[in-house]
C-alpha cells in the first residue's frame, strides 16, 4: 500500500468523526432554534447508531466481496452528502433521516479499515497501522469540535452542516486516483463469511468484549463533560480543558502501544503480544475508573487521565487482533459483526447512564457498572480468547 494511499485513509478517519460529531457541537444553537425538547435529541443522537450498528454485517459482506476501495468511496459520499442535507433540514423528521443516512454511510468505514489493512500490511506492521487509525477517532471529535465552534459562531449551523458536507466530498477525488490497479477485489466465488465466522467461537468472544469496552467508551464519550461539571463543579472553560487531555493521552497510549506491538511481532514474540497489551489496557482502565470516581478532584483527573490510557492500548490493538483472527479474506465480515454487536454497547450506555444519575444523583453508580464491563471485556481477551490463533481457513481471493 503507497504511503499517500495510507495517508488518505488517515484523514478519511479524522473527517468520518468529524462528520459524526457535528451534531454534537450544533446542538447548544440548534436545539432553541428548531425548538426541539430533550427527548427529540436524544433520538437525533441515536439515530446514528441504530444504522451504524445495524448495516455493519451487510457492509462486512459487501467488502468481502467486491472492491473495498470504491465502496469505501461509495459509503464516504453517502455520508458527506447526509451532513450537507441536515444543514437543510426544515424540522425534526427530515434531520432525524439525515442522522439514519449518516449512520449508513458510515457503517462501511470499519469493515473497510480492517479489510484493507488485513490485506495491505504484514502482522508486524499492523499495529502501527490501526493505531494511525484510531489516533483519528481521537483526535477528529477535538478538532471537530474547535472548528465547529468557530464556524457556528460566524456563519450559524446551517452553513456548518453544509460546508463540512462539502468538503468532506472532496476527499474522494484523491482517493480515486490513488486506488492501486491491482486493488484488493474479494471473494471471486461470492461467498458469505458470515455463517463461518458465527461459527467461530472466537468471534462471539470478541463481539462481547467489544461491547463491554465500547460501554464504557461511549459513557465517556457522552457523559464526560456533564460529570465535570456537575459532579466536580469545573467550569465550563476548565471542562473544555479537562474533558480534552484524556482523549489526547488515548491517543498517545494507542499510537505507542501499536509500534511496541509491531516491533515485539517482528522480534518473533508473535501476535499474542496484542491480545495481552489489550487486557492489560482494559483492566487498568477499569481500576483507574472505579478510584477517579472516589478521588478529591485533585487526584481524580490524572487518574481518569490513566484511565484513558489504558483505553488507548486496548483500542490501537483491538482490530489488529481482529485481524489476526480473521485473516484478509474474512476481515470485513468479522469487523462488521463485531462492530454490530460491539456498538450497542454505545446504544445501551447513554440511557443507563442517565437512569443511573438520575436515580441517585451522582455519577458512583454509573462509573461502577463501567468498570465492570471493562473487567467483562478483560475476561474475553484475556481469558477466553486465550491466544491469538490462525485465521480460519481461507477461500480464494484476490488479495494481493
Amino acid at each position: 500500500m503507497s504511503r499517500s494511499l495510507f495517508a488518505l485513509l488517515c484523514v478519511s478517519v479524522w473527517i468520518n468523526y468529524m462528520d459524526r460529531g457535528n451534531l454534537s457541537v450544533a446542538a447548544p444553537v440548534l436545539q432553541p432554534e428548531m425548538g426541539l425538547s430533550p427527548t427529540q435529541m436524544g433520538i437525533l443522537f441515536s439515530g446514528f447508531f441504530w444504522t451504524y450498528s445495524l448495516l455493519q454485517p451487510l457492509s462486512g459482506w459487501l467488502v468481502d466481496r467486491f472492491d473495498v476501495y470504491r465502496l469505501y468511496a461509495a459509503g464516504f459520499a453517502v455520508w458527506s452528502l447526509a451532513v450537507a442535507a441536515g444543514g437543510l433540514s426544515n424540522g425534526f423528521v427530515f434531520l432525524f433521516a439525515t442522522r439514519l443516512v449518516l449512520g449508513a454511510g458510515e457503517s462501511m468505514a470499519y469493515p473497510a479499515y480492517s479489510r484493507i489493512l488485513a490485506g495491505n500490511f504484514p502482522e508486524g506492521r499492523r499495529g502501527f497501522a490501526n493505531a494511525m487509525l484510531d489516533v483519528g477517532t481521537k483526535a477528529g471529535p477535538a478538532l471537530g469540535t474547535v472548528l465547529g465552534a468557530m464556524f457556528i459562531q460566524a456563519g450559524g449551523w446551517r452553513g456548518f452542516f453544509v460546508v463540512m458536507g462539502m468538503l468532506s466530498l472532496l476527499w474522494i477525488f484523491p482517493w480515486m486516483r490513488s486506488i492501486p490497479p491491482a486493488a484488493l477485489r474479494g471473494n471471486v466465488h461470492g461467498r458469505s463469511q458470515h455463517a463461518e465466522v458465527l461459527r467461530t467461537t472466537a468471534a462471539w468472544i470478541t463481539f462481547a468484549g467489544l461491547f463491554g469496552f465500547n460501554y464504557a467508551y461511549y459513557f465517556l464519550l457522552t457523559w464526560l463533560p456533564s460529570y465535570l461539571v456537575t459532579e466536580r463543579k469545573f467550569s465550563m472553560t476548565a471542562m473544555a480543558v479537562y474533558g480534552s487531555l484524556p482523549f489526547c493521552v488515548s491517543a498517545g497510549a494507542s499510537l505507542l502501544s501499536g509500534v511496541w506491538t509491531d516491533r515485539r511481532v517482528r522480534r518473533g514474540a508473535g501476535p499474542d503480544v496484542r491480545r495481552r497489551i489489550a487486557t492489560a489496557g482494559l483492566l487498568l482502565s477499569a481500576v483507574m475508573l472505579s478510584l477517579s470516581a472516589a478521588a478529591p478532584a485533585w487526584i481524580a483527573m490524572p487518574l481518569l487521565m490513566l484511565a484513558f490510557g489504558g483505553v488507548g492500548l486496548f483500542s490501537g490493538n483491538v482490530w489488529a487482533i481482529t485481524q489476526t483472527l480473521a485473516g484478509p479474506g474474512k476481515a470485513g465480515s468479522w469487523t462488521g459483526l463485531q462492530n454490530a454487536f460491539g456498538n450497542m454497547g454505545g446504544v445501551v450506555a447513554p440511557i443507563l447512564t442517565g437512569w443511573l444519575v438520575g436515580r441517585n444523583g451522582r455519577f458512583s453508580s454509573a462509573f461502577t457498572v463501567a468498570s465492570m464491563m471493562l473487567i467483562l471485556s478483560a475476561v474475553c481477551y484475556g481469558v477466553l480468547l486465550r491466544s491469538i490463533s490462525a485465521p480460519l481457513p481461507a477461500v480464494a481471493t484476490h488479495d494481493r
